[in-house]
């Protein structure tokens, strides 16, 4: 006698298959992990200050010497050769302290707010807001190229495939709105680490990051949400029940732990229910002209970046834990990569500075700032000196500056100090282990504790490393 659930199954491994099929494909990562035990406030490690998460990615990596860490020495000694201890130096030539030839800011700086924080003029809108914002100017990290240092900084890895820090927060605290991923990144770019930069490696595959518009696109659209042909009708409902039941009795015979399969059949669902959700939030036409312009989405320069920013704004209004909004492209070089060509940093800067600041205004105006982690910054620092004696900066992950804003940092504080150039980090070091686990507090989530079993060992986001950076908590 063929019972009807054994007849299904077999016939699943047929037409009920090829409900499956395509989507196991696209997730290759398996766990042995087992269940989150952080999910829902009431598992937190400690009272959250922040319920949320938006990080301002500045793909290429900022010069801080010419942005938010004023070293007047430069000026001083514009035009000498200094011997510098510099990693990416030894990185490619195995060699340190070649004579280098220092470099001043094309930029002047001004004092600002009653913090009196140091700003160059790259930043006019931005410096408005500096006694909201904590800055850290001794960040150090490991990797000297774009590839290593972005994942890295996403990861906490600069070689192994790790779970992005976006899904090992959702992981971690999970999402308040079941009608959205809780992780978004907005125009992410395909290099650099790519998809790895918003994945869930070893995590289930539910935790991974969803992508919103294209690098070099300003359109911002969500790739395949509709991709079953589905649409809100009853006939449809039903034909979405019926390839659900089929997965369904797939993941029942299967391994207990396909992550795979799990989230495919997760994924169905948001799908279903993003249909609704997604369009309104992608469509601006209900903001006031006040709020648009903020954002600067009436200016050709800044309406690109603007437009991802206030989507940020509504994505975190609407639930979601994690959002990254890029800056960058696909480039070899990318975006603030200015090697040879330093001046081109204020075109980039004209892009992000009204956007940003309208950003900090819209969330403080809307009382999302008290618990909304708004956090900025790029992979790494930039040299104090002339590359090949030309015009633009190398890498530098030796010192550099980040700054947080919001959601229980102390407003108006600079943690840490460069040498005398803004070259490496001296005072009060912060590497990145640190960034990530100071962040992952403020979440109310302890680092040492946000762990998973794979491949017979814990793994957590820092590692065997990170301290909270106690010094920039309010």
């Amino acid at each position: 006698m063929i019972h009807r659930r054994s007849f299904l199954h077999s016939t699943a491994c047929g037409f009920g298959s090829l409900a499956t099929a395509s989507l196991l494909s696209q997730w290759s990562s398996r766990c042995d992990g087992a269940t989150n035990p952080f999910m829902g406030a009431n598992g937190l490690h400690f009272p959250a200050k922040a319920k949320r998460v938006i990080f301002l990615f500045m793909q290429g990596g900022v010069s801080q010497v010419d942005s938010f860490d004023y070293k007047p020495l430069l000026a001083s000694r514009d035009g000498e050769m200094v011997g510098f201890d510099d990693a990416r130096e030894f990185a490619n030539k195995g060699t340190v302290g070649s004579q280098q030839r220092v470099m001043k800011s094309p930029w002047t700086f001004n004092q600002y707010g009653q913090s009196g924080r140091w700003v160059s003029e790259l930043f006019p809108k931005m410096a408005e807001h500096v006694d909201r914002m904590a800055f850290v100017h001794s960040m150090h990290t490991d990797g000297v190229a774009h590839g290593p240092a972005t994942l890295f900084l996403h990861s906490g890895s600069q070689n192994f495939i790790r779970p992005s820090m976006g899904s090992w927060i959702q992981y971690g605290i999970g999402s308040e709105n079941e009608n959205l991923p809780g992780f978004v990144s907005i125009s992410p770019s395909i290099g650099n680490g790519g998809a790895r930069n918003y994945g869930s490696a070893f995590l289930p595959a539910k935790y991974q990051g969803t992508p919103i518009g294209k690098v070099g696109n300003d359109a911002l659209t969500i790739d395949h949400l509709q991709s079953l042909g589905l649409s809100n009708g009853d006939s449809s409902r039903s034909r979405l029940d019926q390839i659900q039941a089929l997965n369904q009795i797939q993941l029942e015979q299967r391994a207990s732990n396909d992550s795979e399969l799990d989230a495919a059949v997760q994924s169905y669902e948001m799908a279903w229910r993003m249909q609704n959700a997604a369009p309104e939030l992608l469509d601006f036409s209900t903001e006031t002209e006040e709020t648009t312009k903020l954002y600067g989405l009436d200016q050709k320069e800044t309406q690109a970046y603007g437009r991802k920013c206030l989507l940020a704004r509504r994505l975190c209004e609407s639930g979601v834990r994690f959002v990254q909004v890029n800056y960058g492209d696909n480039s070899a070089n990318p975006a603030w990569d200015q090697h040879s060509n330093l001046p081109k940093h204020a075109e980039h800067a004209r892009a992000v500075d009204q956007p940003i600041a309208g950003l900090l205004t819209d969330l403080a105006q809307r009382g999302l700032l008290e618990d909304t982690l708004v956090w900025w910054g790029g992979e790494f620092g930039r040299a104090p000196y002339a590359e090949k004696n030309g015009t633009g900066r190398d890498h530098n992950p030796g010192g550099f500056t980040m700054w947080l804003a919001g959601g229980g940092v102390q407003p108006g504080v600079a943690y840490g100090r460069t040498d005398e150039f803004g070259h490496l980090a001296i005072e009060n070091k912060v590497h990145m282990h640190d960034m990530h686990a100071t962040i992952l507090h403020l979440l109310g989530i302890d680092h040492e504790k946000l762990t998973f079993k794979h491949a017979g060992r814990n793994f957590r986001l820092t590692d065997v490393h990170g301290r909270v950076v106690r010094g920039i908590l309010s």
